[in-house]
């Protein structure tokens, strides 16, 4: 029987999959791949990723949320517009996300960004959802924040994670944190399986970030869900167990932070 797995991040309402969607979804299927979680990225992406959610319920599962790339000046109003879905109730969103801080595309209106971040987390306790961190080259200011916002009742994924043992460590240190493990892992000189190897597979999710990174052997291509098998796969090597562990061990984390027993 083949292992279920669940894509805990990808962006199939993208332009990149109009042609094939299809196509796309069946072989994500056929690959095993159970549940596909959306993270929102701006105010154009909504409509779609509501169209996907309504057309297959419970496979594809939306979250709500401003990712910092896209962070404007008038980021209270952005704020408001994600508080507006959340508040309607009409889609059972199973998080907050995309949010977080890029320090290496953007360096603008970082200030700005530090403070949409901080106010979608206190939508996340509020709402009672999990965050979905983007932290890129902003680890130091990432954890300054979620430091002065940590509480029992928040939890969450640092997604596409590329940091240190250390920084981790720091994040299971939080009590309520997931670690999302993507096409990187199977990067040749990343030294992510070296970090990896280090972190108890509890702790770990799988995720495409599709149609970015696509692990080896499809780099330089578009990524998509069905690409999650290679990253069970390298998972499996790194900590020396079988795949189907790494598939329901993942699975069943997933399933837990996003409460998808209620798909």
């Amino acid at each position: 029987m083949q292992p279920l797995l669940i894509d805990t991040h990808a962006h199939l309402y993208a332009k990149d999959f109009l042609e094939d969607f299809d196509e796309v979804v069946k072989r994500a299927k056929s690959n095993g791949i159970e549940k596909i979680l959306l993270p929102n990225i701006d105010e154009e992406s909504i409509e779609r990723m509501h169209l996907l959610a309504s057309e297959y319920p419970g496979f594809f599962i939306a979250m709500m949320g401003i990712h910092p790339c896209y962070v404007k000046e008038n980021w209270q109003e952005q704020i408001q517009l994600v508080e507006k879905h959340l508040s309607a109730g009409a889609y059972n969103y199973c998080a907050i996300g995309e949010i977080g801080i890029d320090l290496h595309w953007d360096k603008t209106l970082v200030e700005q960004k530090k403070l949409a971040f901080r106010a979608q987390i206190k939508l996340a306790i509020k709402y009672k959802l999990p965050i979905v961190i983007h932290a890129r080259e902003s680890f130091d200011e990432i954890f300054e924040i979620v430091d002065q916002e940590n509480c029992a009742e928040l939890t969450g994924v640092f997604h596409c994670f590329t940091g240190t043992v250390e920084q981790a460590n720091k994040i299971v240190a939080y009590g309520g944190f997931k670690i999302g493990i993507g096409g990187v892992l199977t990067f040749k000189n990343s030294g992510l399986d070296k970090v990896i190897s280090e972190v108890d597979l509890q702790h770990l999710v799988l995720e495409t970030d599709c149609p970015y990174l696509p692990p080896v052997p499809f780099r330089g291509k578009r990524n998509e869900s069905s690409y999650l098998t290679y990253i069970a796969e390298k998972l499996s090597e790194v900590k020396q167990c079988s795949l189907a562990e790494v598939a329901s061990v993942t699975s069943k984390n997933a399933t837990a932070l996003f409460g998808l027993n209620n798909e």
